[in-house]
């Protein structure tokens, strides 16, 4: 066989395997991207856990994790998640604006699931979450919540499956809780009303369908 019918051989070979190999990393990444896609897609019913669960089997093994650790149930959890962010992960607030038209900046540095703001994020790294915890990931945004919730009990009594007295904690801080800022804020209290219903509502779904999920 001539040397140029062998090169010409190893080049069709090296351009088949050259080929295989992108088809192999595009199949990889198209994989990677829809995973991704789920992972951060809001539920199809926020309204109802139960089916929350059965969509994000996931979210269902971390509000346990979050429970058997912290102590705080899945409907209270997600009843702030709900909330917070909409059940959106990478949810923000609104911004600022000079004269109404320039952008400048956010109105808090709250991100994220739990809508965490940094200082309180930083805190929960240092404490609970590790160096790796992300805001825009479910898991960890629960873990913060257990946490942020039991220090809420050891610092001011409020009871883990309190909804109403968690999220106005987790609102207005555990020194603001204790001083009663909130009694300036009707609008908060109703807010707070609101995600007591909803843990309520959330819990009476989960109790019909958790041995099944």
């Amino acid at each position: 066989m001539s040397s140029t019918r062998t090169r010409h051989l190893s080049e069709t070979q090296s351009h088949r395997l050259s080929q295989g190999a992108w088809l192999r990393v595009s199949v990889v990444l198209a994989i990677l991207a829809t995973v991704a896609g789920c992972a951060t897609v809001p539920p199809e019913n926020p309204e109802n856990i139960c089916e929350i669960f059965r969509e994000k089997s996931g979210w269902h093994k971390a509000a346990e994790r979050t429970q058997k650790k912290w102590g705080v149930p899945p409907q209270v959890t997600l009843s702030v998640v709900y909330q917070e962010s909409s059940f959106r992960h990478d949810a923000q607030p609104p911004r600022r604006y000079i004269l109404w038209v320039i952008p400048w900046g956010r109105v808090s540095s709250a991100y994220g699931y739990a809508q965490a703001k940094d200082e309180t994020w930083d805190d929960y790294k240092r404490e609970a979450g590790g160096w790796f915890a992300s805001r825009d990931d479910f898991g960890d945004a629960l873990d913060f919540m257990g946490w942020y919730m039991d220090k809420a009990q050891r610092l001011n009594g409020t009871s883990k499956w309190d909804a109403y007295g968690q999220y106005l904690n987790y609102h207005e801080g555990w020194t603001g809780y204790r001083n009663r800022s909130y009694d300036r804020k009707p609008w908060l209290k109703d807010v707070a009303a609101k995600v007591q219903a909803r843990a309520e509502r959330f819990g009476a779904q989960y109790r019909s369908c958790k041995d099944n999920l």
